[in-house]
């Protein structure tokens, strides 16, 4: 295989393939026909081979059928999150310089919103829904290469400066690992998946929505999780991948319920997307006679690096050993055999669109891609994350960034400095930020500001406003003290005056 939609058609095509949000339900054969449909319609409207397409959506039927879509005419899908603000997107699509956006407005009423705003052409639709675009507008075609190192997705992270960087993931990138994902699962066209995980993050698209696709198997589709639908749902499927916080609403709201034992039909559970700790682990498996497994990866990575074994849970936090086919070394360990954990393989990306200096700093001379994350590895291979050399904050699942945030804040026009750490609470990550004024403002004006110009999942839980932030001599704000230098202030509710 080459392409990625090559997956599609190998599959069963009378197999039921997804339950979408309304009920509805397609097989294989029939989202390969609205494959077809939508790459020819694409393609009439001026789609052409090595383009950027912006694809704002959530989980439905039509965003699996548009990623196969595109695939068929050799573009690019840039995976963007609906519940992006109108200036993120706008700032994604200059950066990935796209010819045109695509939407599914029958099931993200965001995306939906977007597409009104960006002008919308509606083609003609697809059985599973409405697909529409925007005007095609020029922009430079990238080369297409005829074997598997094609670009297949753009899928923008954010740089140490705080500019995003284009992820390029090739179709042998995801070929790649939605086998080894098919695999590692075991999965069969008997199981069912419960996907609520966002198919624009790359743990969605590639070990959920194409590892099911390769697996024969039948997806149950959501675009936005919702705990008692999820809680309903687990009673039909066999398989539930999820970040920690959704195991974690889970377990709060069965909890609530006063249920000791979880109602479901599962054969496998795993958490993945952010790090899992002890007690939602073991609060998890009790509640579902489950282990609750785990693993490690990253969008450079698309994403699978390791995963613990299906004949080998564990009983602690470990990753698990490294996929088959994957490399890891660490560089410079410490005493406590703590390094840099590198990665080398065929789900390494193919390097940072339109930023070789990033790309170059990013990879090794072999070929090792630097994760800037901090591991260890038991002899066996086992692989345990210390920590993230990098300022990640992953809150309810979802990425954010310190600098994107901190640009936000710092353009206040009272904010003289800007400083954004993530705070561990109820098994979540906490956006926190610091800003010294020059001027009287508010936390809740800031928060205000914030949200006005971010996604609400990015918008700080709290704003501590000072006269002055911890620095070095170099002027740096030092960042690990805020945490416990501001620790009273934290401790009391917000001052909104």
């Amino acid at each position: 295989m080459n392409r990625i939609h090559e997956i599609l058609t190998a599959a069963d095509q009378n197999a039921i393939a997804l339950s979408d949000y309304d009920g509805r339900a397609y097989t294989y054969g029939e989202l390969n026909e609205m494959s077809q449909q939508a790459a020819e319609r694409l393609m009439d409207h001026g789609v052409r081979a090595g383009d950027r397409v912006l694809l704002i959506s959530e989980n439905c039927a039509a965003y699996l059928v548009a990623i196969f879509a595109l695939s068929r005419l050799d573009a690019w899908t840039v995976l963007v999150n609906a519940r992006l603000t109108d200036t993120e997107i706008l700032r994604l699509s200059e950066l990935s310089e796209a010819r045109c956006a695509l939407f599914t407005p029958d099931a993200s009423p965001a995306s939906a919103a977007h597409a009104d705003r960006m002008g919308r052409v509606d083609l003609k639709p697809l059985a599973c829904g409405s697909l529409t675009v925007s005007a095609i507008r020029d922009a430079p075609v990238e080369p297409v290469e005829p074997d598997r190192s094609q670009t297949a997705i753009l899928i923008y992270t954010t740089g140490t400066v705080g500019e995003p960087k284009g992820v390029m993931l090739t179709h042998g990138n995801l070929l790649f690992v939605s086998q080894l994902s098919a695999d590692a699962r075991r999965l069969t066209p008997t199981d069912v998946m419960l996907a609520v995980l966002p198919g624009t993050h790359i743990f969605g698209l590639s070990s959920v929505f194409l590892g099911a696709v390769r697996g024969g198997t039948r997806l149950i589709v959501r675009p936005r999780f919702d705990v008692d639908d999820v809680i309903e749902q687990l009673k039909t499927a066999t398989l539930f991948p999820a970040v920690p916080q959704i195991f974690a609403a889970i377990n709060k709201r069965l909890r609530e319920q006063k249920v000791e034992k979880a109602d479901h039909n599962l054969r496998y559970i795993y958490a993945g997307g952010a790090p899992l700790d002890m007690a939602l682990k073991t609060q998890t498996e009790d509640l579902f006679g489950l282990p609750l497994h785990n693993g490690y990866g990253l969008s450079e990575c698309s994403p699978s690096v390791a995963l613990t074994l299906m004949d080998a849970p564990r009983n602690d936090s470990a990753v698990g050993p490294p996929l088959p086919g994957v490399e890891v070394r660490l560089e410079n360990p410490n005493d406590d055999g703590v390094g840099e954990l590198c990665v080398r393989g065929e789900n390494v990306m193919k390097g940072y669109f339109r930023n070789p200096e990033a790309t170059r700093k990013a990879m090794t001379d072999d070929g090792f891609f630097r994760t800037g994350d901090l591991a260890k590895q038991e002899e066996d291979g086992t692989l345990h994350i210390v920590g993230r050399a990098k300022e990640l904050i992953i809150h309810s699942g979802f990425n954010v960034y310190p600098p994107e945030v901190e640009a936000v804040l710092a353009a206040h026009p009272a904010v003289t400095l800007a400083a954004v750490v993530g705070r561990a609470h109820d098994r979540n990550e906490d956006v926190i930020g610091f800003v010294s004024a020059h001027a009287k403002v508010s936390e809740s004006e800031l928060r205000d500001w914030a949200r006005e110009r971010m996604a609400a999942y990015k918008v700080p839980a709290r704003v501590i406003v000072s006269d002055a932030l911890p620095q070095a001599a170099t002027g740096k704000i030092i960042k690990h003290k805020l945490l416990s230098y501001f620790a009273d202030v934290l401790d009391r509710a917000p001052n909104a005056e």
